[in-house]
């Protein structure tokens, strides 16, 4: 863990964010390759290597999901419950966000009608993890949304355990969410084969979830043959804090140290990043740091990332503050501050933003309804999280009857065409002409 003053941030930073990752892009070619060229076969083979099982069957009978789901509910009702409180919160968010997408049609010019149409994508596919922490959740992040912007077939994948099936938690959160058709395939050979479909998998139009680096990888690869929402990298989160939201600043720094451990435990390469007004606080934010650590189950992966970039900036201003939040573009932004308005006007740069010390990342994680799947690595500079309108297509349309607007616009079509040698689009345009 690093202590660092605000005026040593900008060549830190570049140093840090150089680092380079193990390239995998050869592998993952071969992976491709092969299930281009041999379907299911090739998932199965893979499957062999890489997975825990390479099951006969790779589609999950519905049935089977029906019966996860049934002995979940035995077995764990808790979790039943909070999945389905988390299905409710999450609906209501999505159907939102719908709502903000229409049909339009508008006159811009006399005699020119432009509009849009919102059209969702037909297919979709949600991959997700199955590794060492299976992302029951992520599977409600990426059907619910696609299922409220109307898609009408919506497949799970997730790796195979032992028993040729998928972890039954993920089978139980696909009947839960309402997902059509679920997969027991893994990894990059199950990105594959839903970009290109199989003799078992069909195509998807749209590709989402979260993944490691072969599943990152290719997504990347295969953009393009496939929409995706975005290639994720590790996990970060950034807080803010000037330990006044707490009765005490030993209680600031405890809190901070909690939702830093929270990010950390994910992975190695996971990154968590405070900004704080004093050094007193970071010190007491590093020894709470030390202390959770010994009694968390998931210490060793969460020392690790710690060690490997876990960073507390001391700022001397709000200003300064934003400006560092902004240039790291965190995929978690939090702020533990008083007045938090004042920073929120120069936050430009994050996946999802939680203000105040009740909003805790890890409501977001899981069950306030706000989307999990965000951008890191900094793309929060250019995109934002998943959400409804991935699984959307908004094309436009054009309608044009007589008018000046009209016959102003074709000249102008016309003399464009000309300019840049295209005689035919200034014929096609001219012929319009006096209609």
């Amino acid at each position: 863990m690093k202590i660092i003053n605000a005026d040593e941030f900008n060549s830190f930073w570049k140093k840090e964010e150089t680092a380079a990752y193990t390239d995998v892009t050869s592998s993952i070619m071969k992976i491709i390759a092969s299930v281009r060229e041999r379907g299911d076969s090739a998932v199965k083979e893979w499957a062999a290597k890489f997975d825990r099982s390479s099951p006969d069957r790779l589609e999950v009978p519905a049935e089977k999901m029906k019966a996860a789901y049934d002995q979940l509910k035995k077995d764990d009702p808790a979790l039943v419950s909070a999945l389905e409180t988390a299905r409710k919160n999450i609906s209501a968010f999505a159907e939102k966000q719908r709502e903000q997408f229409s049909d339009f049609e508008t006159e811009i010019a006399p005699g020119i009608f432009t509009g849009q149409k919102v059209i969702p994508v037909n297919r979709a596919a949600v991959y997700v993890p199955g590794g060492r922490f299976p992302l029951i959740s992520s599977v409600l992040m990426g059907v619910i949304p696609a299922l409220a912007a109307g898609v009408k077939d919506i497949l799970v994948a997730s790796p195979p355990l032992e028993d040729g099936f998928p972890d039954k938690r993920i089978m139980a959160a696909a009947f839960i969410s309402g997902a059509h058709r679920c997969f027991a395939i893994g990894g990059a050979q199950a990105v594959a084969a839903l970009a290109l479909g199989t003799e078992t998998v069909p195509q998807a139009d749209l590709i989402v979830g979260p993944g490691n680096k072969y599943v990152a990888g290719a997504k990347r690869v295969l953009y393009g043959e496939v929409g995706i929402d975005f290639v994720a990298g590790p996990t970060d989160v950034l807080i803010i804090s000037d330990g006044s939201e707490s009765s005490s600043p030993e209680e600031a720094a405890s809190l901070a140290a909690r939702d830093m451990l929270a990010q950390a435990e994910h992975d190695p390469d996971a990154r968590a990043r405070i900004l704080v007004s004093t050094r007193g606080l970071a010190e007491l934010i590093e020894a709470a740091l030390e202390k959770q650590l010994q009694t968390l189950p998931t210490s060793s992966v969460a020392r690790a990332s710690l060690g490997a970039g876990g960073l507390i900036v001391i700022y001397n201003n709000i200003d300064e503050a934003v400006r560092i939040a902004n240039i790291i573009a965190p995929e978690h932004l939090e702020l533990q501050v008083q007045d938090a308005d004042k920073y929120i006007s120069g936050l430009r740069n994050f996946g999802s933003l939680f203000i105040g010390i009740r909003a805790v990342e890890a409501l977001g994680d899981y069950s306030a309804g706000i989307n999990h799947t965000l951008p890191t690595s900094g793309s929060a500079r250019f995109t934002g999280g998943l959400s409804v309108r991935h699984f959307l297509k908004t094309p436009t349309t054009l309608r044009c009857t007589q008018g000046p607007g009209l016959d102003e616009a074709l000249t102008a079509a016309e003399c464009i065409a000309l300019a840049e040698g295209l005689a035919g689009h200034a014929a096609s345009a001219a012929s319009r002409k006096n209609m």
